[in-house]
Formats: structure tokens, sequence, C-alpha cells
């Protein structure tokens, strides 16, 4: 841990010693919290113990793994290219680049397949350079990805000029818009497009840059054309049987703002994320708007997305909303909206069983109970080739990126500015310390103290690098500055 610590990391590893595996979460250097929102903070830890106890060394380095048992669709190592892009946001974040840099070079070796599921590998690994102000292997890649993205364009690419793709292929199993021209794969192309871009620039490379930005540039404008229901107001799935958008509207709707590709004429899609009769649920937001004739229906799988609340889409639909909130001029949503949907999300992570609740993460839960659907099904009726418990410590989602780069507001950007712009108002927190941030080799803490009374600083919203102040605001408002000066 840093030097330049505020907080007792004794203290914090005494209070949240779960489970460890090979790997602790402390050795592997993570950033430290102390939040007025103990749900919040509590999942915090807990979700860094289960990341760090999937991280697993094998012949060809260190790889993550998305479940702790052996399941029949995994690649090489048992590792699913699936989450992979959510790994890399989640482990950027850890002082020791090692295990990230390992796993990255691991999905372009020979016998390794990057497009068994959708994914976004060269955004993802781009943004993982971003955050160490590192940019060897994203460069060392270059090629790598590059070839992905033609064998992508290869094998999905359609007249529409985006991308086909089957909803279980998406990770995402019978939805209820189906499979088609979703606006998973096709805005998971435009940001590898621009990352590609980014990194020919790095390269000096001109004419590629170029070419990848143009093609970034085209499946925008497609996806804001083709997929962009004006009627329903929200991205839908395009059905190439009837060439027609379905009727229906999925959370993957908001998955253009991963990205920042809409337009501002679609801020009002934001309006459907706190409606009860769309995606609002109390261990939410649910996958299918609750209005759908076929929401929660049920079929003989375990993997329903055509309602129940699933971490993986969960946690992309708020790192969305941190984006349309930072990036976008609208007065639809307010950072209070990103808190209140981050503890609604810490407190989806528990799983209570003989009067006793304790931290959990699985597959996919009941948006109104919390119960882990599949986790139920699977233990009631297990296939014979899988294991009970499958899902337990599910890797497939990110969570402390979400804390890191939303609640404490750590923007990371391609040069030596660094945005603070925390997910949160004075109404919601009465402190936060998120201590330790490794960010260009340097150490930032992010700070805020109501009362004035917890950390010794005084009232106000605190950033420090390498343990000086570089910037102090009455409230926790949003502010920029160069990590060197």
């Amino acid at each position: 841990m840093s030097k330049y610590c505020i907080l007792n990391e004794t203290e914090i590893k005494k209070n949240n010693n779960y489970n460890i595996g090979k790997i602790s979460p402390f050795d592997a250097g993570i950033p430290l919290v102390d939040i007025s929102d103990k749900t919040i903070e509590e999942i915090y830890y807990f979700r860094w113990h289960t990341f760090c106890k999937h991280i697993k060394n094998t012949p060809d380095g260190f790889v993550i793994t998305e479940f702790f048992p052996d399941v029949p669709w995994a690649g090489k190592h048992n590792a699913i290219c699936c989450p992979a892009s959510h790994q890399f946001y989640e482990g950027r974040w850890l002082h020791n680049t090692k295990y990230l840099d390992s796993y990255s070079r691991f999905w372009f070796l020979p016998d390794v397949n990057p497009r068994s599921y959708s994914g976004w590998m060269a955004d993802g690994i781009y943004a993982i350079a971003k955050v160490w102000g590192d940019y060897k292997t994203v460069e060392l890649l270059y090629e790598k990805l590059k070839e992905n993205f033609f064998a992508w364009e290869r094998e999905k690419g359609s007249k529409h000029g985006l991308f086909y793709q089957i909803d279980d292929r998406d990770g995402m199993e019978f939805s209820a818009g189906g499979s088609g021209i979703r606006p998973t794969l096709s805005c998971y192309m435009y940001g590898d497009a621009l990352a590609i871009s980014k990194i020919a620039k790095r390269l000096k490379k001109y004419d590629e840059e170029e070419l990848f930005s143009e093609k970034a540039k085209y499946i925008k404008e497609k996806i804001n054309e083709v997929l962009w229901d004006e009627n329903s107001a929200f991205y839908k799935t395009l059905n190439v049987d009837t060439d027609s958008l379905v009727s229906v509207r999925e959370l993957v709707g908001y998955i253009p703002w991963y990205f920042n590709i809409p337009k501002e004429k679609m801020n009002n899609a934001w309006e459907f994320i706190n409606d009860k009769n769309h995606f609002y649920a109390p261990f939410g937001p649910t996958t299918t708007e609750q209005c759908c004739p076929d929401f929660m229906k049920e079929y003989d799988h375990e993997c329903l997305w055509n309602g129940p609340s699933w971490p993986f889409a969960t946690s992309q639909t708020l790192t969305a909303m941190n984006n349309f909130i930072n990036n976008y001029n609208q007065s639809v949503v307010e950072k209070t909206d990103y808190y209140n949907l981050l503890h609604l999300f810490a407190n989806s992570h528990y799983l209570t069983e003989n009067g006793s609740k304790v931290p959990f993460i699985d597959e996919n839960l009941d948006p109104f109970t919390g119960e882990w659907l599949a986790r139920k099904i699977l233990l009631n009726n297990p296939p014979p080739d899988q294991p009970k418990e499958r899902g337990k410590d599910y890797n497939h989602s990110t969570f402390c990126d979400l804390v890191i780069s939303g609640l404490a507001g750590i923007v990371p950007n391609d040069n030596d500015t660094i945005i603070i712009n925390p997910m949160f108002t004075q109404k919601d927190l009465d402190y936060l310390c998120v201590d330790g941030i490794k960010y260009h080799n340097h150490f930032v803490t992010v700070l805020w103290d109501k009362s004035g009374e917890r950390y010794g600083f005084g009232k106000g919203f605190f950033v420090f690098v390498d343990g000086k102040q570089v910037g102090r605001n009455d409230m926790p408002d949003r502010f920029s500055f160069n990590i060197k000066d």
C-alpha cells in the first residue's frame, strides 16, 4: 500500500477478512475505502476478495476466471471471454499490474478464442492503459486487436452496417428481444474501433488511425439511425427476419451510453430507469421492462434475461449512467440517481440462509425478492454435468470500478489531466474516502467530510496526490488538474 495513505490498512484488513484465495486483494494492492454507506463499503471489499480469488496462475500466465468450477462452455484454463472486459475495467485499479498485463496477452494466444462471446476487448485493454499511464501492452497487442476487429466484421457484419449476434453469444440467454442486430455487439465494435484508432495514433500509424476513426464514426451513425426507436424513445434490437425493431425495451438499450454514442435528443431514454413500470425494482434494474407481456415468463432454463436482474447488465448500466451525467447536457438523471442505483446494486449482494445474512454474488436475481434464481434452480434440479454451486462468487460484472470511477469520480484520461467528478451529493453521504488510487504511477486520495470531524482536514471535498492536497471544494463537485503538477 502507498506510504501516502490516510486510512489504516491494518484495521481494514481485520474488518474485511473474507475467505481469501491464493492472492489477497491487499497484497495485490487495492485502493482502500471508508464510506458512510456501510453496505457499499462492505460489498466493495467483498468484491475485491472474490475478484482476486479468480486470479489463476497457469502455464500461459495469469488468467481471470468467471466460474470457480470448470464449466463445459469455457475455453482454455476455464477462461471465458464474455466478462473479460468487465474484468479489465475492474482489475485496472490493482497496484500490481502483472495480473491484468498477463491476462490481456492471454486472449490473443494462438489457441485462445476471443470471439466465442461478444466483448469489447480493445476498449477494455485501452481502459487499463489509461489508468496505468503505460501503453506498452496495448501497443504490443495492436496487430492482434486489429485482426480481432476484422474477424468480427467478417463473422458478424450485416447489410445494415452493424453486427448480428445471437442473444446467447452475448451471454444473455433467453432475452425478450431475442437475437438480431442488438445494441450490444454493435456498440462494442464502436468502442473497439475508437480504441484501435487511438492506439494507431500513438504508434504514428496515421492512415490506420484515420481508417478506424472512420469505422467508429460510421458505426456510431448507424447505431443512432438503425437501432433508435423514436416512438419508444429507446435503443432496441433489430429483428433481421422482419427487418424491424422489436417492441420491447431491454436494459441493453442503455449500452450506447457506455461508449458515449447517443446524441442529446436521445436523453429521454433515461426516464425509464427509475420507473416501476419499466426497469426499476428493489433488486433490479430488470433486464426487460416490466410492462412487457413476456416479463419474467418461465422457461426451462436457469439463465433467463427476460426480467431477472443480472449484475453484468447492472454494472453496464451504471457505467452508462456515469457517462451520461458526466458528458451530456441533460436534466433527466442526477448524481443522486447514480448513488441510489449503486446502493441498490450493493444491497443485492447478499444471501440469507438459516437467519444469517452474508455478502454473496451469483448469476441472476429475482428483481423483487433478491433471491438468486439460477442458484435456486440448479440446487433443486442440478444438471448431471455441472456443479450445483457453479455461480458462487461469480466474476461476471464490475463493482469496485463503479465505486472508484463513479462514486469517487475518477475519470481516466489519455494524458496526465485527471478529472474528478463524484457521483453523489452532500445529501447522500456524510463521508467518503477512497485512498491509494494508483493512477499514472501516482497515488490519489478522494475525500469528502461533511462535518469536518471524520478525517481532520476540515469540511469539504478534497483531493490529494502523493500526500499533497491539490484541490478542495465546499461540495463534492467536479474539477480537473494535471497529475504531474
